[in-house]
């Protein structure tokens, strides 16, 4: 199954911003039991590397991917950790080339029609359409559908109230969402509701 076929399956993908890395097997263990098996960790953070790896040494079947790489150094950091695929917020041809000599999958974000066809000119045909709401959200993403052969995960200002809108777009295999894993409730270690917000998920995507 191809990673695009993987994520089409979960439909939302959890955004994760983690500062501490002792708390990223528990946090996978929410995310699989209630129903999300997939975490996109960002880069935004210094506990990102060190959060993947611990997320795949407890838990070695879950869909993994390292977000907001803007780096060489980011890529190989990611693949040493162990993850499936790398997210970027942009197209940055060196990173893109960079990943695809080292065989990792990266989804590359794009939010206009030049840089689907520089994503397309590079070979991609899995784009990140981010930040989707200040872009021009579904209105945007369908014009680009009508135009470009290509599929798309859109991400940034994606809620519990327009994720529909979105996944309903035949283009769009996946959402890429932060709202059922708030920072806050990582740090303060309340799993319980992190539980609900993750399990909820699934009540709102429309079969």
């Amino acid at each position: 199954m191809s990673l695009e076929q993987r994520l089409a399956e979960i439909k939302v993908v959890p955004v994760i911003a983690i500062k501490d890395a002792s708390k990223a097997a528990k946090l996978a263990e929410v995310l699989i039991e209630n129903g999300l098996p997939c975490a996109e960790v960002t880069f935004r953070t210094e506990q990102a590397a060190d959060a993947i790896r611990a997320m795949r040494k407890a838990y070695p079947e879950m869909l993994i991917g390292a977000g907001t790489v803007l780096t060489k150094e980011q890529v190989d950091e990611s693949i040493d950790a162990g993850v499936d695929f790398i997210v970027s917020p942009g197209l940055n041809p060196t990173t893109v080339k960079y990943c695809q000599s080292k065989s990792i999958t990266i989804v590359p974000g794009v939010n206009c029609p030049s840089h689907v066809e520089q994503a397309m000119e590079l070979g991609l045909k899995t784009l990140k359409f981010f930040p989707a709401e200040p872009s021009g959200g579904t209105a945007m993403l369908k014009a680009l559908t009508a135009v470009y052969p290509v599929r798309f995960m859109p991400t940034g200002g994606v809620t519990p109230s327009n994720v529909n809108s979105y996944l309903n777009i035949p283009s769009v295999f996946a959402c890429g969402g932060t709202w059922m894993v708030p920072g806050s409730l990582i740090d303060e270690n309340k799993w319980d509701e992190l539980a609900k917000l993750v399990k909820e998920v699934a009540s709102i995507i429309e079969a």
